[in-house]
């Protein structure tokens, strides 16, 4: 396996808009092309199954 060490960034089309989504060492981000804010997921939070909890307290302070 090649170790994840860097960034990577993907374009997502949802629909009809599209995402850039960056995976990390340190979890998952995806934000509207052309935006700096989105929703963030830490790699501890999907494995521990604090995900939804992590991305409802995000949307609630955006």
């Amino acid at each position: 396996m090649t170790p994840l060490d860097k960034p990577l960034k993907r374009e997502l089309a949802i629909g009809e808009d599209t995402y850039t989504l960056t995976i990390d060492p340190e979890g998952l981000k995806l934000v509207p092309k052309g935006r700096r804010k989105g929703l963030s997921l830490s790699w501890k939070d999907l494995v521990s199954g604090d995900a939804a909890l992590a991305t409802a307290l995000q949307a609630s302070i955006a």
